[in-house]
């Protein structure tokens, strides 16, 4: 499908950075069959709707992170944190890079559960980004809080992509972590972004926000001044020993919902299924496909949470007649 075609019929979904929640509390709350139409005619003016961008993340450092976030198995703080262990070597990262490349991934994603780290924590990772991207592949890196320097630092190594994610509305923000701000998170974003390095920014569905904390978490995402260019939105996988571990779960519709939003609202963005797939039906993500999302991570393991085995992903696909992204169509926009 040629960007002439996907653009012919479709009405103009401009990159805007002006919404305000009532805006976003009214797309929201539109009749589904209205709400998926109008993700449709976004997502196709922007991209192959059959095409799907696939990632895949690796926990590089796991377990014992300083930070109280009420959803993290890695969080000291909780009754069942992760074994805290040591920065992986560069020998097992860079097989495990290699072995998503042959898989399909176009992106490779390294996590590191650091509250901020330091200057010297980044020596070595900059070797991974470095020798990740000669394979290459996209590169992607989370590893919490970054000063400028530290931000300049990685996009001299080749980074290509940094997550950091805003979880949740600034209203409801202070109920899932008090250990560090919403504009600390909003400055590394600006930091990263100031580096010339693109964003990976979302948040997590189902973690007991109303309506109006998933609109304001998508409001600041598409109000910043440059959109993400990828937005993970997450399913809130309920981990016991951690203080959401009893919370209740967000039925696929209301989840759709917010993945059809975020597409009208970004539509030149990847929007990303992200954690919770793994308790996903092949309906649900059918569900989410046709309501924009054209981003997902396979392989067996989020960081430390499960995720659907890469041939049930790859099955999933070929069963709806979609297959994995190659390259970015050059006539897209950016915002």
């Amino acid at each position: 499908m040629n960007a002439d075609h996907m653009t012919e019929h479709a009405p103009n979904f401009p990159l805007r950075h002006d919404w305000t929640r009532e805006e976003v509390e009214r797309l929201l709350a539109l009749p589904f069959p209205e709400l998926i139409f109008q993700a449709q005619q976004a997502h196709r003016q922007y991209f192959d709707p059959t095409k799907v961008q696939i990632s895949t993340l690796l926990s590089i450092k796991t377990g014992g992170c300083p930070e109280d976030c009420a959803y993290c198995p890695q969080s000291a703080r909780h009754n069942n944190e992760q074994n805290a262990a040591k920065l992986l070597p560069l020998e097992t990262v860079i097989a495990d890079a290699k072995t998503a490349k042959a898989a399909g991934a176009g992106r490779f994603c390294m996590g590191a559960a650091w509250r901020a780290p330091k200057d010297r924590d980044l020596d070595p990772v900059c070797e991974m980004v470095k020798e990740v991207k000669a394979l290459g592949l996209e590169t992607c890196l989370t590893v919490g809080m970054l000063t400028p320097s530290q931000s300049q630092r990685l996009k001299e190594a080749g980074l290509d992509y940094y997550n950091h994610n805003l979880d949740t509305s600034e209203d409801f923000y202070g109920k899932i972590i008090s250990t560090r701000t919403y504009q600390d998170r909003l400055d590394t974003l600006a930091n990263v972004r100031d580096a010339d390095i693109k964003v990976c920014c979302g948040g997590i569905i189902g973690m007991g926000e109303d309506v109006s904390d998933r609109a304001g978490l998508l409001m600041t995402l598409a109000n910043l001044p440059t959109h993400p260019e990828s937005v993970p939105i997450n399913l809130l996988v309920r981990v016991e020993g951690t203080p959401l571990s009893d919370t209740e779960a967000v039925d696929p519709v209301t989840f759709a919902r917010v993945i059809a939003t975020a597409r009208i609202m970004m539509p030149a963005s990847h929007v990303r299924l992200a954690a919770g797939r793994e308790n996903m039906s092949e309906a649900a993500h059918a569900l989410c496909f046709l309501a924009g999302a054209n981003s997902i991570f396979w392989g067996e393991k989020l960081l430390t949470t499960p995720n659907p085995k890469e041939n049930r992903d790859k099955q999933l696909l070929e069963v709806l007649g979609m297959s994995p992204m190659m390259d970015r169509d050059p006539t897209l926009v950016s915002s």
